[in-house]
């Protein structure tokens, strides 16, 4: 099978030495600045499942940890208590391992340190360097100011570090009502970044935090935890994404005032993909509203979903070391993520036959009841792979589309008195065809030759097509899912005329074929367990199958189609 060439990259490739990142952590080892130590974190939020996005923001982190030798922790930022669970710390984990990451005994929450952090606010309340405000939230933006306006400052600014504490220590003891005060860092009202513009520290929210319980009526916020976290833990560096780098004087105000151990934050470009979202509430949105099974349906660009669909761990990391690392944002296609799934299923998923849309062929010159066991390579690819047998009998199913009766001009398969290849098997031709009251066709006559065993004619003949097969009689029933794109627009997120991007959902993203015959080596096939499909394209078992018949998801087609689909918007 020929491969189309591989994608060019974005940008450079993570183990490079020009990646900006690693030229950062280098200076800083030359300079002896964290001690010879290179340790860093991915922080997820529980509030859903992990996508193909972080899985390029863990390959970096962790992976440039595992590069220079150093360490990286697993933490969980969970300060908001209102959309975190549980069951999204369990999937970010299993996530994690399954892309080949193990972060052994460092597992942290961010919800450990509240304690610590509200030691943190109050030393910071100490030296004046916040207070505590009773503006609304409304009133709040209207005194923030604007990218072009200044800010004003709260009538509740200058109020005494006695009463600051004061109100501070009735805000966690629960004095006081939901949202009615805040407290604030004191820092510039004036900055031209707003996030300097005297930021919310600590809400006052009772709501039953999933590892806390009740114990706590204030949240810290992300921007108080985030970087406070990292000093605690003595990350070195503190890789994130670069929405983050207006965040970054913030995270470092902080560390200051506090005198606290500083990591360093670098920033780097999001991932964005063709023809999907990886905005997290867009996702959620996608999954409570029930356009799609679940956060593992296999449309999803979450992790969850694409293992179920079949993509490997190892073509996934390779994708994100293709696309390199960069600061500024770019579109990567999809079909670069497919290069990728199709290189390494390539060298590593079994061939086998299946038939996805049957209509019989009867050879009328095979004897009948007579079966032979016909020697069929597993993977040319791996020399290690190894033949398995498959039956061959007088009656077989051969994929509808593979038969025309009366064929264009550079149709190679099957036709009235045309002669073809069964893969492994014989030359059959074809000399009639048996119709329902309907006009469609319910059986294909064939004859065989029986010099042509495995496939090859001893007298040099040659024939244009060769297709694949299942016999009748040992063909295991099957239901296959065709998965199309999640969405019909390029950029679904970001259209010219600014419309909805729901607007764009593709009604025809999964199709079931639900009368499929697959080979009977498949009786032996576990969930996940990938195949290539001969002609089909590469498959994978899902969950959902039973003893009665088998449920295969297509996890990518043997071709990019999705430069098909971009030359047919143009």
């Amino acid at each position: 099978m020929k491969h189309s060439d591989p994608p060019e990259k974005e940008n450079t490739n993570n183990s490079s030495d020009t990646n900006f990142i690693r030229q950062a952590i280098e200076e800083d080892l030359k300079a002896n600045r964290y001690d010879g130590r290179v340790h860093t974190r991915f922080p997820p939020e529980p509030s859903g499942y992990l996508h193909i996005g972080h899985a390029k923001a863990i390959c970096i982190s962790f992976g440039i940890a595992e590069d220079f030798g150093g360490l990286y922790n697993l933490r969980f930022d969970d300060s908001n208590p209102l959309t975190e669970e549980s069951e999204y710390v369990e999937g970010i984990k299993r996530d994690v391992r399954w892309l080949g990451f193990d972060w052994k005994a460092r597992e942290y929450h961010a919800s450990d340190y509240f304690e610590t952090l509200c030691e943190y606010a109050v030393k910071l309340i100490e030296k004046g360097k916040a207070y505590v405000c009773d503006l609304t939230p409304e009133e709040m933006r209207s005194y923030r100011g604007t990218l072009v306006e200044a800010g004003k400052d709260s009538p509740y600014r200058d109020r005494s570090i006695e009463e600051s504490l004061t109100l501070f220590r009735g805000m966690r003891d629960g004095e006081f009502p939901d949202g009615s005060r805040t407290l604030r860092a004191k820092i510039d009202m004036s900055s031209p970044n707003l996030n300097m513009r005297d930021p919310v520290m600590y809400r006052i929210l009772r709501a039953h935090h999933y590892r806390q319980g009740d114990d706590w009526c204030i949240y810290p916020t992300y921007d108080f935890t985030h970087g406070q976290s990292d000093s605690i833990e003595g990350v070195t560096h503190s890789l994130c994404d670069v929405q983050f780098e207006d965040h970054r004087p913030l995270y470092d105000w902080f560390l200051e005032e506090l005198e606290i151990y500083q990591p360093r934050q670098i920033e780097f470009a999001r991932l964005n993909l063709t023809y999907t979202v990886l905005g997290k509430r867009k996702l959620k949105v996608l999954v409570e509203e029930g356009h799609v099974s679940g956060w593992d349906d296999p449309r999803l660009p979450t992790l969850s979903g694409m293992r179920r669909r079949g993509y490997t761990p190892e073509a996934i990391r390779d994708f994100c070391n293709r696309i390199g690392v960069s600061k500024a944002d770019n579109l990567i296609e999809m079909g670069q993520l497919e290069y990728s799934i199709r290189d390494d299923l390539n060298r590593r998923a079994p061939r086998v036959m299946a038939v996805l849309n049957p209509v019989k062929v009867i050879i009328d010159n095979y004897p009948e009841g007579q079966v032979e066991m016909l020697d069929a390579e597993n993977n040319p690819e791996d020399e290690n792979a190894g033949t398995r047998q498959i039956p061959f009998s007088r009656e077989i199913y051969i994929e509808r589309e593979d038969f025309m009766e009366d064929p264009p001009r550079k149709f190679f398969r099957l036709a009235p008195g045309r002669e073809v290849r069964l893969k492994h098997a014989y030359y059959i031709q074809c000399e009639r065809v048996v119709k329902d009251e309907n006009g469609e066709i319910v059986e294909i006559h064939c004859t065989y030759d029986p010099e042509t065993r495995g496939g090859w004619s001893e007298d040099g003949r040659r024939v244009r097509g060769t297709l694949h097969w299942v016999s009748d009689e040992h063909a295991l029933d099957a239901e296959v899912r065709l998965y199309d794109s999640l969405f019909t627009e390029r950029e679904p997120e970001s259209t010219a005329d600014g419309a909805d991007w729901m607007q764009f959902l593709n009604p025809n993203s999964l199709e079931i074929l639900s009368d499929c015959k697959v080979e009977p080596s498949l009786v032996e096939a576990t969930p996940e367990n990938r195949y290539q499909f001969l002609r089909m394209g590469y498959f994978c078992l899902d969950p959902d199958t039973s003893s009665e018949k088998l449920v295969f998801n297509r996890t990518v087609p043997l071709r990019d189609s999705w430069a098909k689909i971009q030359r047919g918007q143009k």
